[in-house]
């Protein structure tokens, strides 16, 4: 029996580097600077648990916006979507306090 293929792209799929990031709250995250598909070997520079979730989810490095903003990374399950144009931008499920950051 073949495993099944999703009908749809994964919205990780639509995100390219670039593009704003608002959370669940509509406020501003950042902007994205990598994009890594689930199952690559690149492996962010986080604890073990966090990192290997994120590999195996993808994840988005976003760059962070805000006064002492750092580095922080959103796993593919938490991207809500993304709309195209200018600003294109991702929509996260979940809040800026709930992603990892390096």
């Amino acid at each position: 029996m073949q495993p099944e293929t999703p009908s749809h792209a994964l919205p990780i799929a639509r995100v390219n580097v670039g593009m704003s990031v608002a959370d669940s709250a509509g406020e501003e995250v950042g902007t994205v600077t990598a994009v890594q598909m689930p199952g690559t070997d690149v492996r962010p520079e986080l604890a073990a648990g966090d990192a290997e979730r994120l590999v195996s989810a993808g994840y988005l490095r976003i760059d962070g916006s805000g006064l002492f903003a750092k580095d922080l990374f959103a796993a593919g399950d938490q991207i809500a979507g993304s709309v195209e144009g200018e600003p294109a931008t991702v929509t996260l499920n979940v809040l800026r306090e709930d992603l990892a950051h390096a």
